[in-house]
């Protein structure tokens, strides 16, 4: 199976014109340093997609064949879901949630395309039924990450959201329950459970933390509870990808299918 390609899309027409057609693919817009470019600021608000102002330079590197015009969209291979129909889908309302105990994931700030990628192959192996990430400061949706999931994001949704912790509310009020991954201090920190003691066999959303950070401060306080994976030997803590991955089949086991 090829790897679907990262597409830049250079020019203020070609730029607006993507952003009208809303299909989730755009990642974010680049415009230049002292341009004004009102109308394609207000096209990426309303699509959700952010804007980033770099030196004219970045946008020669991006576009060398083309009249970029101060302004480049990144397209990601693989289109975004829409959140509202990606969890309408999963399960349309509490009862049905309740009933088949969906496992998600959301991922707060990952920086690393190659640990989004893999997270996103454990959470298809794991029969996870979507994945939430942040409009900023998460690694793009690109070339480099379908390739690192194994073709896994092109197998499952994954929603783009403003606000996570929002989202992360929300599916409270959906009757999932949240658990945020406390990796970086080794499975010592008070008020956290194990992955072992946990009791997954619920509605869930595994929320995985920064590479370096963990999780945020406002992600973390929504959480219902914080898991933790002990260590054995003299680390402190995994890759994210890999503690995602010791999570989501720590659920995966309590579901029939997996037992």
């Amino acid at each position: 199976m090829s790897t679907p390609e990262t597409r830049v899309i250079a020019g203020r027409n070609p730029v607006r014109e993507a952003l009208q057609q809303d299909d989730g693919r755009i990642e974010k817009v680049l415009v230049q340093q002292g341009g004004s470019l009102g109308e394609i600021r207000a096209a990426a608000k309303a699509a959700g997609v952010p804007v980033q102002t770099v030196p004219q330079q970045k946008l020669d590197r991006l576009a060398p064949k083309a009249r970029h015009q101060g302004v480049v969209a990144i397209a990601a291979p693989v289109a975004y879901a829409d959140v509202a129909a990606m969890l309408h889908n999963i399960a349309a309302d509490r009862d049905v949630v309740r009933a088949t105990k969906p496992i998600l994931v959301a991922l707060d700030e990952i920086e690393d395309p190659h640990n989004f990628g893999a997270i996103l192959r454990s959470a298809v192996a794991a029969g996870a039924s979507g994945v939430l990430v942040p409009e900023r400061r998460m690694a793009p949706l690109s070339a480099v990450t379908v390739k690192a999931s194994a073709g896994g994001a092109l197998r499952i949704p994954i929603a783009r959201v403003p606000n996570l912790a929002e989202t992360l509310l929300g599916l409270k009020e959906r009757s999932y329950w949240i658990a945020g991954l406390a990796g970086e201090a080794g499975g010592k920190q008070p008020g956290t459970e194990t992955v072992w003691a946990y009791d997954w066999d619920r509605p869930v959303c595994i929320v995985v933390g920064n590479e370096g950070r963990g999780l945020r401060e406002r992600v973390r306080s929504v959480c219902d509870t914080l898991v933790s994976i002990p260590m054995r030997g003299p680390m402190e803590s995994l890759n994210a990808s890999v503690a995602a991955g010791i999570a989501l089949f720590a659920a995966a086991r309590t579901r029939d299918d997996g037992a």
